[in-house]
């Protein structure tokens, strides 16, 4: 038998798991070789989460799925467990929690069987009032297997009184309060779904006869599908043998794209949000140097995610780019690692300096953000270990001084240094000879539509209610 390999069928009912991320989700819908698709997808999106992944497979009549932890091509690696995934739909999870233990329980795609049926459900982001549905579903009689919002939602879709998945997956959104994007897998369906603001990204694509979803468009390139457009905020988009088709949800009060996913998240090669990332932290960097200059002999960046940005520093400021940083890349991002004592030994092990580039020279140093100080700290002292005469530290980003409840590991002032120090302190204690961000409204100026964006985290304007407590919140 294959390991993990589950098939859900009239009679048998499979529980899988999962927590509040910031993850990668991929589905497709009419290609006879999907989950094939699927796993390319998840490939291209493995920096959206390290710790799980997972397909679930469609055939018109059951759902199979496979998940384990590690990165994609671990949990796939055995040659029996892709061929037990037939079908011509299926949808893929990259899992990254930013609360709860990280344990195979969590991983996802989540498969249940209820009264409208057997659907598989995979989640991108962090619904804020999960708390409060949990215990409504826990008082009326609900029977928890996890730790996780995503099965929260197959709560209120299998106790809905409509009759079909459609239409119960419709109210239940309509109770969802905050940030997330679902691919759902029925056995001869498959449903995309975007929450009404527009937190997390979520893209169609075709590729021949069959539609694609993922978070990013770098999943569409590795499978050579084509760019369709953008989901727009609270679409609901259904695929199956007659096409797709959209659906919405009650509008909000406004859109608020996560800004984070150009700073950070999002792969350079992506066009996420209708807008191409590469060029976004290239307008991030040139801006930065106009709001930030420092007089340096060279330009170097914090691979990968500050390349960019360095790039348009360095042209902006006309001065010369180097590759002062080497990163390891086999080992997994820094920000994306769960605890802190683990984000401690991957600087250790993730970067290196280049002697012969920054010895004797005064840098600028390039990077995206600055959440706990200590990872920077750590940079600043690798270089003048090498002999580095000056580091003038440059952020792409405003100051964080605001938790997050949208789907990023943000959830507590305390983790924020930029919360309880000055710039002139986060830059004593970084051991810079100089602190520079990115301010707001230069920030703001490098988007098309800036009112689109939410900048909760940068100016603590958050864009919903935000329960009393969230941040102490713990399933």
């Amino acid at each position: 038998m294959v390991p993990n390999l589950h098939r859900v069928g009239i009679m048998h009912i499979e529980d899988h798991e999962g927590w509040h991320e910031e993850c990668g989700i991929v589905g497709i819908y009419g290609d006879e070789r999907a989950s094939e698709k699927v796993y390319l997808g998840l490939y291209a999106l493995q920096h959206r989460g390290q710790e799980s992944a997972g397909i679930a497979s469609a055939d018109g009549t059951c759902i199979a799925c496979h998940k384990g932890q590690g990165l994609v091509w671990s949990v796939f690696s055995d040659p029996r467990t892709m061929p037990g995934l037939k079908g011509h739909a299926a949808i893929g999870h990259n899992r990254y929690s930013t609360r709860g233990v990280s344990t195979i329980v969590n991983a996802q795609p989540i498969v249940v069987e209820c009264r409208q049926g057997t659907m598989a459900l995979a989640h991108n982001g962090t619904i804020t009032n999960a708390s409060s549905l949990r215990r409504l579903l826990h008082d009326t009689g609900s029977i928890f297997q996890t730790t996780s919002d995503s099965e929260i939602v197959l709560h209120l879709v299998a106790r809905s009184r409509e009759d079909g998945v459609i239409e119960a997956a419709m109210k239940a959104m309509e109770k969802l309060v905050g940030a997330y994007c679902f691919v759902l897998l029925a056995p001869d369906m498959l449903l995309a779904a975007r929450d009404p603001y527009g937190f997390r990204p979520l893209s169609l694509g075709r590729l021949g006869d069959a539609y694609v979803v993922a978070s990013e468009t770098c999943a569409f390139d590795i499978m050579a599908a084509e760019y369709v457009r953008s989901l727009e905020p609270g679409e609901v988009l259904v695929i199956d043998r007659d096409g797709p088709r959209s659906l919405f949800l009650p509008a909000a009060p406004r859109r608020a794209f996560c800004i984070f996913e150009f700073i950070y998240f999002s792969r350079p090669d992506s066009l996420v949000f209708g807008e191409r990332v590469d060029k976004i932290r290239r307008r991030l960097g040139k801006r930065l140097a106009e709001d930030a200059p420092a007089q340096a002999h060279i330009v170097i960046s914090v691979p990968d995610s500050g390349n960019t940005a360095a790039l348009g520093y360095a042209r902006a400021s006309e001065t010369r780019y180097e590759i002062g940083l080497i990163r390891n890349h086999y080992v997994g991002r820094t920000f994306i690692a769960p605890h802190q004592d683990k984000r401690k030994l991957d600087v250790r092990v993730k970067l290196n300096a280049v002697e012969g580039v920054v010895e004797g020279r005064s840098i600028v140093l390039v990077d995206d953000s600055i959440v706990r100080g200590t990872t920077m700290r750590q940079i600043v002292r690798l270089l003048r270990d090498k002999g580095a005469s000056e580091v003038h530290v440059r952020i792409s980003s405003p100051p964080i001084r605001h938790p997050c409840f949208y789907g990023i590991d943000i959830s507590r002032h305390s983790e924020l240094i930029a919360s309880e120090k000055t710039v002139n302190e986060v830059c004593s204690f970084i051991g810079a000879d100089s602190l520079g961000y990115l301010s707001l409204e230069g920030m703001l100026s490098c988007v098309e539509h800036p009112e689109d964006y939410c900048t909760a985290c940068f100016d603590g304007t958050y864009p919903t209610e935000v329960p009393a407590g969230f941040d102490k919140f713990c399933l």
